[in-house]
């Protein structure tokens, strides 16, 4: 099969990587990276044949598909002409600022028949691939994802900055309906909420207790499931994961088993990017579609809103 012609949009922080992991991924031709700032461009691409652009809207008709690392409050204009050119987009997390830009994403892709992929990496983290088969039903679920203060653009608040991972992988495993939202959040070092507790009820019972913090001294990302007859812990940025189950012994003290669980060490952009290329050859739904950024950022926002009334929702 012919090779898949990607480009990148935006090559800051994030899409940087995504160039970097382009250059070598099996299946792809790096076609392009373009930014605003050319010397962006030109560093991503330095030492290639790869061309480099300041106004993404020359590839369109060059390429098959694109990554789109903007800011979140231009990933719609940014992957609109692409998307109306039948082109194939992967949309890094929150994929849009609001709603409503959300939706024109499902109905733009929808229309050309383009996959639509959201960046949500955590999801392709293999310390998460690893404890998957061991979550079956959660009932309770504590995050902690603290991380320094970062060198990078912040337009937008802790919560769908960071916390948006973790929500889009609760509600990967717990489809049920978010019953309850209990929030606290607050402005520190930028004008945006910058550290966030919250507290989800699912009409399955399970309950989340999430905290995500962009001023931390310390580094930590971690989701632990508790569930009726075992524990699982997964250690995100370590790939580490440990699982504990009750065993009966036919008295009335179980015996616990468990420990390490093998994790295979891989980059999960690589994997992503790898199976945004699959899904477009395959004609499949990627494995974090448009309906999941959009199922993601909605509950964000629920988040947000109610962080900014001051009451539970």
């Amino acid at each position: 099969m012919a090779p898949v012609r990607l480009a990148v949009i935006g090559v800051g922080h994030l899409g940087r990587h995504h160039a970097r992991i382009l250059r070598t991924l099996p299946g792809v031709q790096f076609v392009a990276a373009a930014d605003l700032v050319r010397a962006r461009a030109d560093a991503a691409v330095a030492g290639s044949d790869v061309r480099a652009v300041g106004d993404a809207r020359e590839l369109v008709g060059a390429v098959d598909a694109v990554v789109v690392a903007v800011p979140t409050v231009a990933h719609l204009s940014v992957a609109r002409p692409f998307l109306e050119a039948g082109v194939h987009v992967l949309v890094e997390k929150p994929m849009a600022a609001c709603m409503k830009d959300a939706d024109t994403f499902l109905r733009l892709a929808a229309q050309q028949g383009c996959v639509l992929a959201v960046g949500h990496s955590e999801r392709f983290n293999p310390a998460v691939a690893a404890a998957w088969p061991l979550i079956t039903a959660p009932r309770f679920i504590e995050v902690h994802r603290l991380s320094t203060f970062p060198e990078r653009s912040l337009d937008v608040d802790v919560i769908f900055d960071v916390m948006i991972h973790d929500l889009d992988i609760i509600r990967a495993i717990d489809t049920s309906e978010v019953v309850d939202v209990q929030a606290l959040g607050i402005p520190v070092l930028t004008p945006r909420v910058d550290i966030a507790n919250v507290r989800l009820r699912f009409a399955s019972g399970c309950v989340a207790n999430l905290t995500a913090s962009r001023i931390s001294r310390e580094q930590v990302r971690k989701i632990r499931f508790f569930q009726a007859d075992s524990y699982v812990s997964i250690d995100y940025a370590a790939q580490e994961v440990e699982a504990w189950r009750l065993v009966p012994q036919g008295t009335d003290r179980p015996k616990i088993e468990g420990g390490r669980v093998p994790v295979s060490g891989e980059e999960p952009l690589v994997l992503e990017l790898t199976d945004f290329v699959a899904a477009i050859r395959e004609g499949r739904r990627p494995t974090v579609s448009g309906e999941d950024g959009r199922e993601a950022l909605a509950l964000a926002t629920r988040i947000a809103e109610t962080i900014a009334h001051g009451s539970g929702t």
